[in-house]
């Protein structure tokens, strides 16, 4: 999995620039290694002109739904190298209409038959991946003029509602184990203890002091994290997570302080994590949350994929 997948819908236009720049690549390489000099970039522009004759950069742009700037840019460079003919448009002598010469035509009577090839192969593969035509149609669809509307409205009811953080109950239960097991599984693997701790919160972390906290976004779980007493006085900030779909929204932040001000309230001497050196961004969040670094993992650490231990000094 790519970092971009991990993201979701969230790097949506980021994956779909990646898709494009790998289909572009493809179609780059069928063209090279049959002599033609076309590039994959050019086919909407020229694609067009071939079925509906000579247009302008404003013309083509709405047509293929990109921005004048981009078209632009990409039809200065074909006539510059000869691909495409320019001339003065016949109502407004300041705007150029472009059209094919025999040059480019010659190119596209060649690669005719890729064309084809290419759109077979594409239709099987998307096919192979479970996708049909509706499907792209959909997602065509999706950035739409009142997206941004409707992300700020969203925007605002977040900011107005706000993140609570509330201690456990037996109806969250779940909640726990879904949140982290989701966690752990994008990067590792469930260990037993995981599953023992996940599993038994009540009798493992609360019977013995512990105390677990949850994330409230409105009705909805979108985070929790433990406070257990290994000790009397010695406690583990542990099992933190969150939605992928609730992060960047300060959650991580928010629970950690939770559990910092209950372990100060139950008069703890000490509070340490265990973390991995692949989780970077949860790493700097605990370094700024007061915790520090020690020179080796735990002596008898439960978790196999622990490599980094931190002990909190406020």
């Amino acid at each position: 999995m790519s970092y971009l997948s991990e993201m979701g819908l969230l790097s949506l236009g980021s994956q779909l620039k990646a898709i494009s720049d790998q289909l572009y690549a493809m179609a780059d390489d069928v063209y090279a290694r049959h002599g033609i000099e076309l590039q994959g970039r050019w086919f909407p522009i020229l694609r067009l002109l071939h079925d509906r004759g000579p247009m302008t950069v404003g013309e083509i742009a709405a047509a293929v739904g990109q921005t004048h700037s981009a078209i632009s840019q990409i039809a200065t460079r074909l006539v510059r190298d000869g691909w495409l003919s320019a001339a003065s448009d016949a109502d407004d002598r300041r705007t150029r209409r472009l059209s094919l010469n025999a040059k480019s035509q010659a190119a596209i009577r060649a690669a005719k038959p890729l064309w084809r090839a290419m759109r077979e192969g594409l239709e099987q593969r998307v096919q192979a991946n479970g996708l049909d035509v509706t499907t792209l149609e959909a997602l065509a669809r999706v950035p739409g003029p009142e997206l941004a509307e409707t992300i700020l409205a969203r925007a605002a009811a977040y900011r107005d509602e706000g993140v609570r953080i509330v201690p456990f109950a037996p109806e969250l239960r779940e909640h726990f184990y879904r949140l982290n097991a989701d966690w752990v599984q994008r990067y590792f693997e469930l260990e037993p203890y995981d599953i023992e701790v996940l599993s038994n919160p009540e009798r493992v972390i609360l019977s013995s002091g512990g105390t677990i906290f949850f994330a409230m976004l409105g009705d909805e779980v979108v985070g929790t994290c433990a406070l257990m007493q290994v000790s009397p006085g010695e406690y583990e900030l542990t099992k933190m997570g969150v939605d992928p779909s609730a992060q960047g929204l300060g959650i991580g932040r928010k629970l950690i302080e939770a559990a910092i001000a209950e372990f100060k309230r139950l008069g703890g001497h000490q509070l340490y994590l265990e973390t991995n050196t692949k989780l970077q961004t949860a790493i700097r969040l605990y370094e700024s949350s007061g915790f520090e670094h020690q020179p080796a993992v735990r002596a008898g650490t439960h978790y196999s994929r622990a490599n980094v231990y931190m002990i909190w000094r406020g």
